[in-house]
């Protein structure tokens, strides 16, 4: 009796109380999980009955990405409309939590630029063209453009830089729209660490992506199944392994991308052959890894929600981002936390790694408070 009242309880999903004893010293389970948890929504603004806000409230979520555009609907109206705007509501979403939120973006520049022009932000340029020109001190100065904007914002983490090699020109996710430095690991490197620098000059958290690699994919796992076990190199780690060397990545991005000389069962975000045992044990990463968006068809269309959340957990991912962009569902903080607390209650997943997960997330928000 006494289990099934624990898993009746739990699965209540009830109100987190996001306070200082919650970080320093009592943890449930609820803020654990749900700190693990990011999500993206539709507004310009929000306010109490927002359900971003009782996602942030009840649930604890630990954070938010925001977008210019809405996929599913069609729709050029998402997040963003003007620098006061944003302001305003990035406001008001980090005023609405006890613990700071990670609010993201993918401010890459180039065509992947969530802050475009017409919104009455500064022009930005491709990592391809700075790769072209391979100049450090004009990659800065786009680097500080940007980190001035995401500061005066409130945005607190930039999904950037990519550390794809350029391999295939025409790899339709990356190379043909310019999201890569350089096929050269080295041009890759130097750039990289030279925008994550100035990143983190400004209070800027920075997620280098997509591991291992996504640089020689014919195929966008945004849409379906990609595969990349002929065209991959090793040379692709390169990029992840000086930066995490360095001692300057934060957070470390996965790609949906299948490699059967590495997994021959799992795409890398849900394979602790590639995460657990490459990023983690080899190159030595005890940072946080973020899933890819988990609604990408890479993943949506092959897998169910839950072995696609408990794969990715059990291969060593800390957070998870559903970011509503792919399809939309109002409810999916809220599935997603009730599926791990699920795992965790029938023991599927150890209590032992939610909390690796949380000292990751927390230690890194540490670094928001300095």
């Amino acid at each position: 009796m006494y289990l099934l009242a624990l898993i009746i309880c739990i699965l209540v999903t009830p109100s987190v109380s996001l306070s200082g004893d919650v970080i320093g010293g009592n943890k449930p389970l609820d803020v654990k999980i749900g700190q693990m948890i990011m999500i993206g929504f539709r507004g310009l603004s929000v306010n109490d009955k927002s359900p971003v806000i009782a996602d942030i409230k009840k649930r604890g979520i630990g954070g938010i990405i925001l977008f210019d555009y809405d996929v599913p609907s069609g729709s050029p109206v998402r997040n963003i409309e003007s620098p006061d705007q944003v302001r305003s509501l990035v406001g008001a979403l980090q005023g609405s939590s006890s613990i700071p939120l990670f609010i993201a973006i993918d401010q890459e520049g180039g065509k992947v630029n969530r802050l475009k022009e017409k919104f009455g932000f500064l022009p930005t340029v491709s990592e391809g063209y700075l790769g072209r020109i391979n100049d450090l001190e004009i990659t800065k100065k786009y680097a500080e453009r940007t980190a001035e904007t995401l500061s005066d914002l409130g945005i607190n983490v930039n999904f950037a830089p990519v550390v794809d090699l350029n391999i295939n020109p025409d790899n339709p996710v990356i190379g043909k729209i310019e999201r890569s430095f350089s096929a050269d690991p080295g041009v890759v490197i130097r750039h990289s660490i030279a925008t994550i620098d100035v990143f983190h000059s400004h209070g800027i958290l920075s997620a280098i992506k997509h591991f291992p690699g996504h640089g020689s994919s014919r195929a966008d796992s945004h849409k379906g199944f990609v595969d990349v076990t002929e065209s991959w190199s090793p040379d692709e780690l390169r990029p992840f392994e000086d930066i995490i060397q360095s001692g300057r990545c934060d957070m470390v991005m996965t790609a949906h991308i299948f490699n059967a000389r590495l997994d021959p069962l799992w795409p890398a975000t849900l394979s602790e052959k590639i995460i657990g045992k490459i990023l983690r044990d080899d190159l030595k990463f005890d940072g946080v890894v973020v899933s890819d968006d988990m609604q990408m068809g890479a993943i949506r269309s092959f897998y169910g929600l839950e072995t696609a959340i408990k794969r990715s957990i059990l291969a060593g991912c800390d957070m998870l981002i559903f970011a509503n962009n792919s399809i939309f569902d109002e409810n999916i903080a809220a599935q997603a936390i009730g599926i791990i607390k699920k795992l965790v209650i029938k023991g599927e997943i150890k209590s032992e790694r939610i909390d690796e997960s949380y000292r990751r997330i927390m230690r890194l928000k540490e670094k928001l408070k300095r």
